[in-house]
């Protein structure tokens, strides 16, 4: 293998894949390495760790081709730190790359790509595919990720479901005391059912640039491809059963407030600095004699906090609720104001964008 390529989009293209080469099976050691091919016009970057494929695609010029594995974390260190005006060229021999950038030059040991993993193939004919516009992707996918567990004991809460419903493509997450659920696409024609590792789904989001306007999905019955430009991850779906969420979900509440969003999250914060003590906790409040929703929190020893503010109020109501879930579910909604939905004490709360539903986000109460 023999190339000469643009240090600033090698650079770039390692690590965007060497974030996926890390090894964490003993006997393995190749996981840790990156697959270079040339071929054509095209250096051909790959790395794996048997869950997650990333591939991205570089031109170059290519004089001759061929492949080799190097230790993706040197190789990306090493290319990052040369000149970023500099031809970088490449040159592989046996098991050992040489690297060379003006006055630079380096030699790697390698290993033969005989050893690397086979990728994964999706049969793009058989697969479910939909596109969609990339900001559109990001803040979705912001807004559901949150909620997913990090309890691996429950495979299919460390996941987002990829799920379809009465016409259109919904994603949600739960870790069993918050729930997040988005509208993705409006219009899907096949049916899907499929749990996403978050962890592929955070990688995907690590390479979205501002050049890429349309993620391309594709989903098969164990995979799931994304498309982006000139990266692509493929990652193993979670083979487990997604809980049946929209049961969890309130049909209607005792009352729902309208309260401006910064405001909510201010009080939010505060109150949450007196919870450290209480593991948390804040009670929300409403009054329909004042009209007011107010936030507060009681440690017995550095003190309390209360802050409200006034909106209209239908009927009384008590929660008390974890102050970081409820902060999250602040944040993640898009617009100025949020509709604040609850039933009583024991009940969930449901937190939504006022004008729109296509998210909704819901906080299972603590014992207050």
């Amino acid at each position: 293998m023999e190339i000469e390529v643009l240090q600033k989009r090698l650079s770039k293209a390692l690590n965007t894949v060497s974030r996926v080469a890390v090894s964490t099976r003993a006997g393995l050691p190749i996981l840790s390495n990156v697959l270079l091919r040339a071929e054509k016009k095209q250096l051909i970057l790959t790395a794996t760790n048997l869950e997650i494929a990333t591939v991205e695609y570089v031109n170059a010029e290519v004089k001759k081709s061929g492949t080799i594995t190097v230790p993706a974390k040197l190789i990306a260190e090493f290319v990052s730190n040369l000149p970023s005006e500099e031809t970088v060229k490449l040159k592989a021999k046996g098991d050992k790359l040489t690297i060379s950038a003006g006055k630079y030059k380096s030699t790697i040991n390698g290993i033969l790509a005989d050893d690397f993993p086979e990728l994964p193939k999706i049969d793009e004919v058989k697969a479910v595919k939909f596109s969609i516009d990339t900001d559109m992707f990001k803040e979705a996918v912001s807004e559901v990720i949150i909620a997913a567990s990090n309890d691996t004991t429950r495979p299919a809460l460390t996941g987002v479901f990829f799920n379809t419903y009465e016409g259109a493509l919904y994603i949600a997450s739960t870790d069993g005391y918050r729930l997040a659920d988005r509208k993705f696409v409006d219009d899907v024609k096949s049916e899907v059912k499929a749990i996403i590792p978050a962890l592929a789904l955070r990688e995907v989001m690590s390479c979205l640039a501002d050049n890429m306007e349309v993620v391309e999905i594709l989903v098969t019955d164990s995979q799931i491809r994304f498309r982006m430009g000139e990266v692509e991850i493929t990652s193993k779906l979670i083979d487990a059963s997604f809980p049946d969420y929209r049961q969890l979900i309130p049909k209607e509440n005792k009352a729902t407030l309208v309260l401006d969003k910064a405001e909510v999250s201010r009080m939010t914060k505060v109150a949450a600095l007196f919870a450290r003590e209480s593991g948390g906790s804040v009670i929300c409040e409403a009054k329909k004699e004042e009209n007011s929703f107010s936030i507060y929190a009681v440690a017995s020893e550095v003190g309390e906090n209360s802050s409200d503010i006034e909106t209209e109020v239908k009927a009384d109501g008590k929660v008390a609720l974890n102050s970081r879930y409820l902060l999250d579910a602040i944040n993640a909604t898009t617009e100025d104001r949020i509709r604040f939905g609850f039933s009583g004490k024991l009940s969930p709360v449901v937190i939504q964008n006022e004008k729109s539903d296509e998210y909704t986000h819901i906080i299972m109460p603590l014992k207050s």
